[in-house]
């Protein structure tokens, strides 16, 4: 009698028998046929009809500053010395060389704000060599884009801004641009990455990685997806050596459209949302404390009285882990996306608050302008000679991206070549005290800078950080 084994292996022979049966018949057959191309499109893959459509919209930026020099009086004080650089310099041309992306055919450019920031002569060199001046419609700082009109009128060739929240991690993109002044140059490469954060760029953080190489001049230039749409507009690169070593960084088309729109409606300035409310990163041991299973989302450290956060029920501690239904990982995925929704609306926050989720509704309106800007500026022999100030309220603190300051006055221009700027104020500097007088408001700014004085005693803020000094007149 056959066993159970026996007939077991019984069984996995005929099997096997089987597939060879199966198999020999295919190895026996000849090797493929292999034949030579027959068409154009056998031979290579080429980008050609993507570039020849985006290419004649990609320009070039040629902007300059003539300074001329003039004593600084506060030459020599070591304080100033010390924190804001030497200030003996020799006159001067400052130069800038970038990119730039027509995305309306009357004209209208997109580019990277540190390609024109300081310049007052700007002129837009098309792929057809025809130059033209332009002036400068809106510069956003908070996310390093400026808007520029040619000047002259005409039809222009313009890009379509494609759907950035479309993209995915590996989809070919183009970067075209004028890296080093060396003329237009097209690279190629892929979508590394999505929602970069924590890169140190501007204000918003949120960029697109790609591999395709960019590098200096490459900035304002177009990263264009296979339908020849502007995905990105090319802003930074990673780098030790200053050459691209395939780390490049775009903000994406959504963040780009905000921006143009604004500038279409005139004003000047980019009106976003207010949220009225301070977050900060999740870490691990945050998470740990709060019962997170990841340290993902971005907790509530404060919200302010009377705030758009305040009247949606925000509170402190709370976790927000998505906004319309999108997951978001920190306080910089939250920022973009809030900061590219259209005013006049609503938004729902999903929040986590005592281990229980739950919907809030937001309105999406401005932060206000109380008080008054009544922006003012300094003429008078001071340190200030040249800086325009403006009150504090929460439309300027969003501006100007500043926390914690309630009182003072803060800097909102700076001319070039003034004794503001050879000193080396800034764009965002707070001052809270001149000669032991509070400053409260512009008015009171004004008046304790007209008065001759021996000694100049200033206290002010800059980026969180409060400084004190004195120093002679």
């Amino acid at each position: 009698m056959m066993s159970a084994r026996t007939c077991h292996r019984g069984l996995v022979l005929g099997l096997l028998m089987s597939l060879v049966g199966l198999v020999a018949p295919v190895l026996a057959q000849a090797p493929r046929e292999v034949r030579p191309p027959v068409n154009r499109a056998e031979v290579t893959l080429s980008f050609a009809p993507i570039v020849r459509s985006a290419a004649p919209a990609v320009v070039n930026i040629y902007a300059s500053q003539k300074q001329n020099r003039a004593r600084n009086p506060f030459e020599g004080d070591p304080f100033f010395e010390r924190f804001f650089g030497g200030l003996a310099q020799p006159d001067r041309a400052r130069q800038s060389v970038g990119s730039g992306v027509i995305l309306g055919r009357d004209g209208m450019v997109v580019t990277n704000h540190h390609v024109i920031e300081g310049m007052t002569e700007i002129k837009v060199a098309l792929p057809d060599r025809r130059e033209f001046e332009a002036e400068i419609k809106l510069r956003d700082p908070k996310t390093d884009l400026a808007v520029l009109q040619i000047k002259g009128g005409g039809t222009f060739p313009a890009l379509e801004l494609g759907d950035s929240e479309a993209l995915e991690v590996g989809d070919f993109v183009l970067a075209i641009g004028n890296p080093f002044g060396v003329g237009q140059t097209v690279t190629q490469g892929i979508v590394s990455a999505l929602a970069r954060t924590q890169v140190g760029i501007s204000d918003y953080q949120f960029f697109i990685q790609t591999d395709a190489a960019i590098n200096p001049g490459n900035s304002g230039g177009a990263l264009v997806d296979m339908q020849g749409r502007v995905i990105g507009i090319n802003t930074a690169i990673y780098s030790k050596s200053g050459g691209s070593h395939g780390i490049g960084f775009a903000i994406p088309a959504n963040m780009v459209r905000s921006v143009l729109d604004s500038a279409r409606s005139g004003g000047g300035v980019v009106r976003r949302p207010w949220l009225g409310a301070s977050l900060q990163v999740i870490t691990s041991e945050l998470a740990e404390t709060l019962s997170l299973p990841r340290p993902v989302g971005a907790l509530v450290s404060g919200v302010t009285t009377g705030s758009p956060a305040d009247q949606a029920g925000l509170k402190r501690l709370d976790v927000i882990q998505a906004v319309d239904g999108v997951e978001i990982d920190d306080p910089d995925a939250f920022g973009f996306r809030f900061a590219t929704k259209a005013l006049g609306g609503t938004m729902r926050l999903t929040v986590l608050r005592g281990g229980r989720k739950q919907d809030l509704t937001l309105r999406l309106v401005p932060a206000p302008e109380i008080p008054a800007r009544n922006a003012t500026l300094i003429k008078s022999n001071s340190p200030f000679q040249g800086a325009t100030v403006v009150n504090i309220s929460p439309a300027v603190k969003e501006e100007f991206s500043i926390s914690g300051i309630d009182s003072g006055v803060a800097i909102s221009e700076v001319e070039p070549g003034s004794s503001a700027e050879q000193v080396g104020f800034r764009k965002g500097d707070v001052i809270l005290t001149l000669n032991g007088q509070r400053i409260e408001d512009t008015g009171a700014m004004d008046r304790a800078t007209r008065g001759r004085s021996y000694l100049w005693r200033i206290t002010f803020n800059r980026g969180g950080q409060t400084f004190s000094t004195a120093f002679g007149g």
